[in-house]
């Protein structure tokens, strides 16, 4: 493996670990988030910096459902990225005190809080585009089958996770504060937080296979698979509120 797709995959993987982290703030509390999201943010820079060719290619080759579909996702996720940290800053009381007072701190802290979601959202979509990578690599049908079955699993709890905790509210605007839960187990909140991840990871890898799939008219069963799997799993985590 070259030094450059190693060192792409170590700030992929510091950018998810720190997502997480940033998303538990109960766990981590005012000063350490703070510096974790001026972490974060040089961590996007330097991602940037190291997939500067996907910019180069933007205007090249033919646009596929699915190429459209990544690059949407791409630069919704930079756009939200940006517009956290920006309002982080705004409100930061150790790290970038400076910048407090720009805009007023009402809107400044619903804002940070729609964009961080719509960030983490958009994460979990982005990495799911990728996971073709990983599946490809197992040359085991067995292997590929548990794995799946696994992560529909996960995915299912990881929805119902998702709307449980009104985060579909917060990415809407309609709750200016987030309600968190302190007396919950720091690993707990990390995990569902994965969980919650990985569902929208999981959901964005069905949606990837079945627009590859519908290139070819006899995979078009395949791809109707891979619709009523990804609207199962959506749907039975909504269920499971109940």
């Amino acid at each position: 493996m070259k030094k450059s797709t190693i060192a792409k995959r170590i700030i992929d993987v510091a950018l998810t670990v720190t997502l997480l982290l940033l998303m538990a703030f109960q766990v981590t509390e005012q000063l350490a988030h703070e510096w974790l999201g001026i972490t974060m943010f040089a961590l996007t820079i330097v991602h940037q910096v190291l997939n500067r060719k996907f910019y180069a290619s933007i205007f090249k080759g033919k646009y596929t459902p699915l190429r459209i579909l990544q690059l949407t996702v791409n630069i919704l996720l930079l756009l939200s990225f940006v517009c956290t940290a920006l309002s982080g800053m705004m409100m930061s009381r150790f790290a970038t005190p400076f910048m407090n007072g720009i805009l007023p701190a009402s809107v400044v802290r619903q804002g940070h809080l729609a964009m961080s979601h719509w960030s983490f959202v958009l994460m979990g979509l982005h990495l799911g585009l990728h996971f073709g990578i990983i599946t490809t690599k197992l040359k085991n049908r067995t292997a590929k089958i548990i794995l799946g079955i696994v992560m529909t699993g996960i995915s299912v709890y990881g929805f119902f996770l998702f709307f449980r905790s009104g985060m579909l509210n917060y990415m809407l605007f309609k709750n200016p504060f987030a309600f968190l839960d302190y007396s919950k187990a720091w690993w707990l909140v990390i995990l569902e937080n994965l969980a919650m991840l990985l569902a929208w990871g999981f959901a964005a890898y069905l949606l990837s296979l079945f627009l590859r799939s519908l290139k070819k008219k006899e995979n078009r069963k395949a791809a109707l698979l891979y619709a009523l799997l990804l609207v199962a799993v959506v749907v039975i985590g909504i269920i499971e509120l109940d």
